[in-house]
C-alpha cells in the first residue's frame, strides 16, 4: 500500500505542477517521450533476464489478443443495438481493447506484487497491448479517418521493429544468461526507476476529464466493459490453463487497468468521438485507483 500511495503522491505533485507557468504545455508529452525512449526500454533490459523462460509465458502473450478479439465483438454487438454513430463505435474499437499496461500498469504491478511480477506484465504488454496498438489500433484509426491513408504491413512492421521498448526486448532476451558488466547494471537500474514517478507525474499533468450528457451511456458502457468485463474475461481465459498463481494475477490485473493514454490520443487525433474518449481516458483512470485494488483482492481470495 505504501508504493500504491506514492503512485498518487506522484500524480497528485503532476496536476499540481499543470497549474505553474514554468512548466509548458508539451511537458506531459515530453515526460512521456523521455519514459518511451530511455526509461521503458531500461526496465525491460532489466527485468527479462530475471524471467525463468516455461512453456506458460506464451500465455501472458496471446491473452490480451484473445480479450481484444471479445471486446471487438461486445462493442459491434452494442453499437448494433443502441444504433450508436460510426465514428463512436470506432473510438470504442480502438480505445476498450487497449489497457494502460506500461505507463500505469508497471507501476501498480510492481506495488502490488513486487518486481518477480514485471517479467510477466512486460511480455502482457509488449507482445500484447503495444503490439495491438502499432497494428490493430493503427488501421482502425486509419480506416474510418478519411484523412489518413491505411498502412502499409511495411509500415507497420517498421513501426513495430524500431520502437525502443521492443529493441530493448528483443536484446534482453538475446543477451539472457550474460551477466551485464557491472556499470551497465547501475546504469539500468538508475534509469528504470525513474519510469514510475516521470510517467506517474505526466500521467497527472495530463489529466483532463470532459462529460457530455449525451455520450453518458456510451460512456458508461465503456468504463463497465473496460474496468469489470475484461478481467472477468481474463480470468475465464487463464482459469482453465492452471498457469502459475503469479501469472493468473498479474494477467488479470492487466486486463483490468484503465483505457491505454496513447490509444486514446491516437482516436482523438484520427476525429473519433474526441469528447467521448477524453471522459473515458480521464474519468477511466480515476475510477481504476478504486477497482484495481478490488480486483487485488478478489484474486487473493481466489488464489
Amino acid at each position: 500500500m505504501e508504493n500504491f500511495v506514492l503512485v498518487l503522491v506522484y500524480i497528485f505533485i503532476g496536476t499540481q505542477l499543470r497549474r505553474l507557468p514554468q512548466f509548458p504545455a508539451e511537458t506531459g508529452m515530453v515526460l512521456n517521450q523521455y519514459v518511451l525512449y530511455v526509461a521503458l526500454p531500461a526496465l525491460v533490459m532489466q527485468k527479462i533476464p530475471l524471467m525463468n523462460f516455461s512453456a506458460e509465458l506464451w500465455q501472458p502473450a496471446v491473452l490480451p489478443w484473445a480479450i481484444l478479439l471479445l471486446v471487438v465483438a461486445v462493442v459491434l454487438l452494442a453499437g448494433r443495438l443502441f444504433a450508436w454513430d460510426k465514428n463512436l463505435v470506432a473510438a470504442l474499437l480502438v480505445v476498450l481493447p487497449l489497457g494502460n499496461t506500461s505507463f500505469l500498469g508497471f507501476p501498480l504491478v510492481e506495488a502490488f506484487y513486487g518486481e518477480q511480477a514485471m517479467p510477466y506484465a512486460i511480455i502482457y504488454d509488449q507482445l500484447g497491448s503495444f503490439l495491438a496498438l502499432a497494428t490493430y489500433a493503427t488501421i482502425i484509426c486509419a480506416w474510418y479517418n478519411p484523412n489518413i491513408e491505411t498502412p502499409s504491413p511495411a509500415h507497420m512492421a517498421k513501426r513495430v521493429l524500431l520502437f525502443p521498448s521492443f529493441i530493448s526486448l528483443i536484446l534482453a532476451i538475446c543477451l539472457k544468461g550474460w551477466p551485464y558488466p557491472s556499470l551497465m547494471e547501475s546504469l539500468l537500474d538508475s534509469l528504470a526507476a525513474t519510469l514510475v514517478p516521470v510517467i506517474m507525474v505526466a500521467v497527472g499533468f495530463q489529466f483532463r476529464l470532459r462529460l457530455d450528457g449525451k455520450e453518458a451511456w456510451p460512456l458508461v458502457f465503456a468504463l463497465g466493459v473496460k474496468l469489470l468485463l475484461m478481467p472477468i474475461f481474463a480470468l475465464a481465459l487463464l482459469w482453465p490453463l492452471h498457469p502459475q498463481p503469479l501469472l493468473l494475477q498479474v494477467g488479470v490485473f492487466q486486463a483490468a487497468m484503465p483505457p491505454m493514454v496513447s490509444a486514446g490520443a491516437l482516436a482523438i487525433g484520427a476525429s473519433l468521438a474526441p469528447r467521448l474518449v477524453a471522459a473515458l481516458v480521464g474519468l477511466g483512470l480515476i475510477l481504476s485507483f478504486i477497482t484495481l485494488p478490488i480486483w487485488y483482492w478478489l484474486l487473493q481470495q481466489l488464489v
